[in-house]
């Protein structure tokens, strides 16, 4: 330990509104907060990439409330919905409407709120379809000025610093030098887990550092299989392959864009009553097979005024040189980890001083399938009351790990190599659909890959290299509870591939 140890009265690991809620609350209750985050500019968190808006209750609770459990098949955790319909309100108005001033997009009746998938109302605020931005880079500068805040970005935590049962801080590496930071209490808000995954609407760099981290030091977890896919990411073909160029917002079916396959024939009337606005684990397969039935799925957007409703997707459809007046090109991509962290009701995570908020944590509200619009009322509501509650706890130093730095530098795309390999696993065994034998199969590759990372980060130290041991621990996570569950529902949807497939009755 060093003679002068670095203290904060709560550390926040991640800047997306989670973690900006959770250090507003804990500064709001006079805490010195320390906020370090891997992103170097707004782009780098989920948060600001999310389109559609931010879901509240209005009038109603008990409808929001219904449209949730209905969208997660019945799993979700009935009291942790009660926690969040009967809080939106209140956060929203608090954070986004009186401090923050958000510029909700307005109708001669007060805010224009809208309706997305499995919604049964109109109760949904918006910015256009680029919500998320014009709510961080406001809540991002409101925290960046408040004195009792200190920003570090371009910041990764690598490990947590922990002593029987309680975390007391993180090793946090900045600019390749590595250092103990210590505090009453940690909160992690670090995202998803897109970059376990080829295709993802995720920002770079979400490798699960917070559920990898957590899992590690002996946290529980819980719902990890439950990943969301979402249907209308627009992807561009390429050497054979469809990468994601942008997200379509649901907002568009919202509003009455329709999906097609490669014959142009609307579909979802025929896997759904809700057609177009059925919960997204159903249409997610129902693009991934309509895509493998017809070669193409797009998105429809003649039923709308698409350039007056969605500028910022027109202008992402010209940038991308996407002709949507032919319809947008759409497949599934990885969206959201309903699972994870397991917290109660105020970020409470199973380990002492230890809270989780955010798409890394597991609170219950969306079971096996999330409602549109919920993730960043969850954060907040969450981020909220975690920063409240982890706030007034001394900082202890302890005796911090030593992360040993010996041996010749790992070859250049030695990470990389390895995050293909994951991300391949991934995609094939542990994506829309799951097939037990092929579960069994991904969760061995991914056992003896985490073999080698653990081998190469007892004597090197890197972020590079610790962001690969993290994913590596979520992915066989994922997997491992995956193979657990014999039910298939929501987004872990199984499938038994070793059947023979039907003979084909083309000429």
């Amino acid at each position: 330990m060093t003679d002068d140890p670095i203290t904060s009265d709560v550390l926040v690991i991640g800047s997306g509104i989670a973690g900006l809620a959770a250090a507003l609350a804990a500064a709001r209750e006079g805490d010195d907060v320390t906020l370090a985050t891997k992103a170097t500019r707004p782009e780098g968190s989920s948060s600001w990439w999310a389109q559609g808006g931010i879901a509240v209750s209005r009038d109603t609770p008990e409808e929001f409330k219904d449209d949730i459990m209905a969208a997660s098949d019945g799993t979700a955790d009935s009291e942790a919905v009660d926690v969040l319909v009967e809080n939106a309100n209140e956060a929203v108005e608090d954070v986004l409407l009186e401090t923050l001033d958000v510029g909700f997009d307005q109708n001669s009746s007060g805010h224009d709120f809208t309706r997305e998938a499995a919604h049964s109302e109109d109760r949904i605020l918006h910015v256009d379809a680029s919500t998320g931005k014009h709510i961080h880079v406001p809540f991002l500068n409101y925290i960046d000025d408040h004195d009792g805040v200190e920003i570090l970005d371009d910041t990764a935590a690598l490990e947590l610093i922990r002593h029987e049962g309680r975390v007391h801080g993180a090793m946090l590496e900045s600019d390749g030098e590595v250092d103990p930071y210590f505090a009453g209490s940690v909160v992690l808000a670090t995202g998803g887990i897109g970059d376990l995954y080829p295709r993802t609407t995720n920002p770079d760099n979400t490798t699960g550092d917070g559920i990898g981290m957590a899992a590690l030091a002996g946290a529980e977890v819980e719902d990890m299989e439950y990943v969301q896919f979402h249907p209308t990411a627009c992807v561009l073909e390429e050497n054979g392959d469809a990468d994601v160029a942008f997200l379509v917002s649901e907002a568009v079916r919202g509003e009455g864009g329709l999906l097609r396959n490669g014959d142009g024939e609307r579909f979802m009337p025929g896997y759904h009553a809700d057609a177009e606005l059925a919960p997204r684990d159903v249409v997610a397969r129902a693009v991934k097979a309509e895509r493998e039935a017809t070669g193409e799925v797009t998105l429809d957007v003649s039923p709308l005024d698409f350039a007056d409703e969605f500028p910022n997707l027109a202008d992402r459809c010209e940038e991308h040189g996407v002709d949507w007046t032919d319809g947008i090109p759409v497949a599934p991509a990885e969206h959201f980890l309903c699972g994870g962290i397991s917290v109660d009701d105020r970020g409470r995570t199973t380990l002492d001083r230890l809270y989780a908020v955010g798409e890394c944590s597991r609170t219950g509200v969306h079971g096996a399938n999330r409602l549109a619009s919920t993730s960043l009322l969850e954060g907040l509501v969450w981020g909220l009351r975690a920063g409240e509650d982890a706030a007034g706890a001394d900082p202890e130093p302890i005796e911090a790990p030593e992360l040993l730095e010996r041996d010749p530098d790992l070859p250049e795309r030695f990470a990389r190599d390895k995050f293909q390999r994951l991300t391949r696993v991934m995609d094939e065994n542990v994506g829309v659909e799951r097939d037990p034998a092929e579960l069994q199969r991904a969760m061995a590759v991914l056992r003896r890959l985490k073999g080698e990372v653990d081998a190469y980060v007892r004597t090197r130290t890197s972020r590079s290299l610790y962001e690969l041991r993290h994913a590596s621990v979520t992915a066989l996570l994922i997997a491992r509870h995956a193979a657990e569950n014999e039910e298939s529902v929501g987004t872990h949807n199984l499938v038994d591939a070793s059947e023979d497939p039907p003979e084909s009755t083309a000429d």
